[in-house]
């Protein structure tokens, strides 16, 4: 009985090539090994935000994970968007601290500064990000940041379009081939199966292509046309990545003799030869078996060779990604290509599978049981790399529900177990289907007497396809050679005639594979468990799209721990403060008020404006007003503030230099006569 599935009807076809489109465009994200896990910057001398009262002698940052620098990677502009560093890169990493610093500039003005930074992480991604710091008090500042990150714009799109491309003919490419030489050799000689193939190895070598191209404007200037720039382009190929490139396209030269070879030689083993008889006559067993043994063999050599060429492939994504970096980069990297490989012939394969059952004209219900088993043993692989990549990722049990990346797992690995179940009753189908095949069933009963089993009949479906071709052809070679005879016309018309008779019965022998098809219940439930399970591989594949695209929880950790110190270093931009401080000095015309104005009432400089009004609310003038300002949970002060007195009734200060944040205590002395004076005080808040 063959395993073909029941009739697709118009929306059946629509769903499965949506759900078909669908995965290829997104397979490429259940590769959570290679999440972007870029480098962050974990800190910096001085901080974001910082206050300092004289100028540093460099700036350092420090980052999560190896990063690849030039000497215009780091740039510190003043507050006139000028070059205030000597653009000379230094590396002072020391064991598993990634630090990098550049030298200042003598005699640097006061004001706030800019650092911009550009670099390629270990994995091969561009980052970026700026910060600010100020010397002496903040300032205004026109440096020009771009407010682009790296790897962003018109090439960062395309980038990634060209790296989701090339997971998805990876994936084609190896699934296909896998599927075909460990599930259903027949296929090899299937036109549909054959483009799956050949469109999976053109996907993977034309975005291999353009990801070479695009390196240099990706991780450089973001300028498309920078794309053809051989400089650049040389200067790629002598980058870990670009050499995983190129490798890759070497790799891809070997798949397609391999390709060659599987749908040229392999696959004519498998056709049906022309019946002369004198096998059938002589019993030539021997001759028969010697076919079989090389067949064998070429299979034997042909998995061998196509896992060697897989695992290489996959290799030139491990050995240049985030598995190469990180803890345990020895163990990480084999995993990784363990990892692709399971992807590769699980979703591959389940591609081959629904394109066979929807497209061939027969299948051995032997392939869908050989198929499901090799999916079972891949997702127990995927099972196990995953787990491992994701210890790798999350790093700590507050990371897995404190982080976006963690959360999103989470729902990650319900949808595995989701998927998990539909394939288990995948598995039952395929059961049934076992059973059947060796009981019989109604459908194989319905066959006609001289067809024999539903496999028997597919075979001679092909043969007689294929001994139509060649009457067809026999008919137009007899027609355009030499003149017309009566014999010739005989022949001719015979030819025609035996070319219509074969066609006929192909289309007999078509028309009983679509019977036994819709008679089928459990190849129907097959398909729709199977297109179930593609389905909820769809949303699972959305989801690590979202996921790949998130900062690893183990990251995310580091970065929040150097945002938490900076913004407690950091001073709070709380605005200008007003404090209002009525008072008494005991004399003639003593008592007033005062109104003092702090801005922008942070740490570093500010300035302090003073009003004082009598008790008619008058311009009061006063001999003298003095100032302090004390922080008694850190035993700073008092500090004395001396204003001046720039119109009656009015004192200012510029600048008043508080040296951190807190609750300061400010008290006011104000002196009316030369005997008459009082100190009032009151809290502020200085952010």
């Amino acid at each position: 009985m063959t395993a073909t599935a029941p009739r697709f009807g118009a929306v059946s076809l629509v769903r499965l090539l949506l759900v078909t489109t669908v995965l290829l465009g997104t397979v490429l994200t259940v590769l959570s090994g290679t999440a972007s896990a870029h480098a962050a910057l974990t800190g910096s001398t001085p901080e974001d935000g910082a206050v300092v009262a004289t100028a540093p002698q460099d700036i350092t940052l420090t980052f999560s994970e190896q990063i690849a620098m030039g000497d215009d990677s780091i740039r510190v502009l003043d507050p006139d968007n000028r070059r205030a560093d000597t653009a000379k890169i230094r590396d002072l990493g020391t064991g598993s601290t990634v630090k990098y610093g550049v030298a200042l500039k003598a005699g640097l003005p006061d004001g706030t500064y800019t650092v911009a930074w550009r670099a390629v992480s270990a994995d091969s991604h561009p980052v970026s990000g700026a910060f600010t710091f100020s010397i002496g008090a903040p300032s205004q500042t026109t440096a020009a940041v771009p407010d682009q990150k790296a790897g962003g714009g018109l090439v960062g799109t395309l980038y990634d379009i060209a790296r989701y491309l090339a997971y998805t003919g990876f994936v084609l490419l190896v699934g296909g081939t896998a599927f075909i030489l460990a599930c259903w050799q027949r296929g090899a000689s299937v036109r549909s199966l054959q483009r799956l193939v050949v469109n999976g190895w053109l996907t993977l070598t034309a975005a291999t292509l353009a990801m070479l191209l695009l390196r240099t404007p990706y991780t450089g200037s973001g300028a498309l046309a920078d794309a053809f720039d051989l400089g650049g382009l040389q200067d790629v190929l002598t980058t870990k990545t670009g050499a995983a490139l190129v490798s890759r396209l070497l790799l891809l030269g070997a798949a397609a003799l391999f390709i060659a070879v599987l749908f040229g030689t392999y696959a004519r083993g498998d056709r049906p030869e022309e019946d002369t008889g004198e096998d059938a006559e002589q019993g030539d067993e021997k001759n028969a078996e010697q076919d079989r043994t090389e067949k064998n063999d070429l299979t034997f050599g042909l998995a061998m060779g196509g896992t060697v060429v897989a695992a290489g492939i996959a290799a030139t994504w491990a050995l240049s990604e985030h598995a190469s970096t990180g803890i345990q980069p020895g163990i990480a990297m084999p995993m990784d290509i363990l990892h692709l490989l399971a992807v590769a012939t699980w979703l591959g394969g389940l591609t081959a599978l629904l394109i066979a059952l929807h497209k061939a004209p027969f299948m051995e219900s032997g392939a869908i049981r050989r198929f499901s088993r090799i999916a079972f043993i891949s997702v127990v692989v995927l099972a196990v790399t995953g787990l491992y990549q994701s210890w790798r990722q999350v790093g700590s049990w507050s990371a897995l529900g404190g982080t976006s990346y963690g959360r999103l797992l989470l729902v990650k690995v319900g949808l595995v177990a989701v998927l998990v179940v539909i394939a288990w009753f995948s598995r039952r189908w395929t059961g049934r289907l076992s059973e059947d095949t060796g009981t019989g069933t109604a459908a194989d009963t319905d066959t006609d007497a001289g067809t024999g089993t539903g496999t028997e009949t597919g075979a001679k479906a092909e043969a007689e396809a294929e001994a139509g071709t060649k009457a067809e052809a026999a008919a137009e070679t007899g027609t355009g050679s030499g003149p017309e005879t009566p014999a010739a016309t005989t022949v001719v018309g015979d030819a025609e005639r035996a070319t219509q008779l074969t066609r006929q019965k192909a289309a007999m022998a078509s028309a009983r594979q679509k019977r036994l098809r819709d008679a089928d219940p459990e190849r129907t439930g097959l398909r729709r468990s199977v297109l179930a399970e593609a389905g909820v591989a769809v949303v699972l594949l959305a989801v690590t799209t979202v996921l790949t695209s998130t900062e690893p929880g183990r990251t995310a950790e580091q970065e929040a721990g150097r945002a938490g110190s900076a913004t407690a270093a950091a001073p709070e931009k709380t605005g200008p403060t007003t404090v209002t401080l009525p008072f008494d000095t005991g004399g003639e015309n003593g008592q007033g008020t005062v109104r003092l104005t702090l801005d922008p009432a942070r740490s570093g400089a500010n300035v302090m404006n003073i009003y004082l009004d009598d008790a008619e609310g008058k311009v009061m003038d006063v001999p003298e007003v003095k100032i302090a300002f004390t922080l008694t949970a850190e035993k700073i002060g008092p500090l004395p503030i001396v204003p001046v007195r720039a119109a009656a009734g009015k004192w200012t200060a510029d600048p008043v230099l508080l040296p951190m944040p807190g609750d300061w205590k400010l008290q006011v002395t104000v002196r009316t006569s030369d005997i008459d004076q009082t100190t009032v005080d009151k809290n502020v808040k200085i952010g």
